[in-house]
């Protein structure tokens, strides 16, 4: 891995919700060691694939707390601390800090935030100040702004401020984040492999969920710069991450994840379960999978 604090496959992890919709500590313990068991670098505890904006406060930080105490240093831990208002932004953050997360990721200000670049600049500003490193995030088409090159640039100057997710899908768009020499990481599904050639700095991956053995193999084959392998592998990786970023995302990678073996229940309300149809594609999508992450068991 390269020197990156926040390299390789850091695993969106779902959040486990039982009958009820309540929380299910018990099967998220269980998902964290077989992840951990399958060779996922690290976790991004309450994040948008664990349906963080439906977790209360209390909720995600009793998420991270007991994440963070069952990863216990088997993994690195990176928690979403993303909020409305900057003081609870902060709050999170400081909370996270004292579970022993080793890093947070934190959208740029949403719904009615600051859009300029001096809005942003300030804004995480003022998150550094709980003192850790400190993932942003972009995602234009959810939240309304875009972290440019330029705006890359000027937030990489704030204390603890280390990288960028880019979750735009915009695979030009991220190359020019990458080109500006700062550790850009990829958050678009189908573009993993697209994004490890570029020179993506690592990856926070949702769709890992589904089939943690077969993504971490070809981000460790990238690494080696082995692309012949990556090719290889991303055939049957392909279909896949291509459908679950056609719509309904999340309650996708939870369905998939159930149809391989890595079950959460349903999402939450107000998210629905898949409809059966789109379960029925997933199934196809996912056959060739099914037999190589069996493979990599034995």
């Amino acid at each position: 891995m390269s020197a990156f604090a926040f390299s390789g496959v850091n695993l969106a992890i779902t959040t486990p919700f039982d009958a009820h919709g309540k929380i299910d500590y018990a099967r998220f313990e269980q998902l964290l060691e077989r992840y951990i068991a399958a060779g996922v670098h690290g976790f991004v505890l309450s994040s948008g694939t664990g349906m963080h904006v439906y977790l209360s406060k209390d909720e995600s930080k009793q998420l991270v707390a007991f994440g963070a105490k069952v990863i216990n240093g088997r993994a690195r831990v990176i928690a979403q601390t993303s909020a409305l208002l900057v003081e609870e932004v902060v709050e999170r953050t400081r909370h996270a800090k004292d579970q022993g997360a080793d890093g947070v990721m934190v959208l740029p200000p949403f719904f009615e935030g600051p859009t300029d670049d001096q809005g942003i600049v300030d804004f995480y500003s003022s998150v550094s100040e709980a003192g850790l490193p400190i993932i942003g995030y972009n995602v234009p088409q959810a939240v309304g702004v875009e972290v440019t090159p330029s705006l890359f640039k000027k937030l990489s100057e704030i204390p603890n401020f280390v990288s960028v997710k880019d979750s735009s899908g915009d695979l030009a768009a991220q190359a020019s984040l990458v080109r500006t020499g700062l550790p850009t990481m990829n958050g678009a599904d189908p573009l993993a492999p697209y994004a490890l050639f570029a020179g993506a700095a690592g990856l926070i991956w949702g769709g890992a969920n589904m089939a943690p053995k077969t993504c971490v193999a070809l981000v460790n084959a990238a690494h080696e710069h082995n692309w012949e392998e990556v090719q290889q592998i991303w055939k049957s990786l392909a279909p896949v991450m291509s459908l679950i970023w056609q719509g309904d995302y999340v309650q996708s990678v939870y369905a998939g994840a159930e149809i391989m073996g890595y079950g959460a229940g349903n999402p939450r309300r107000p998210l629905a379960r898949l409809p059966e149809e789109k379960i029925a594609m997933l199934r196809d999508a996912l056959d060739p999978l099914m037999e190589r992450e069996l493979v990599m068991t034995l």
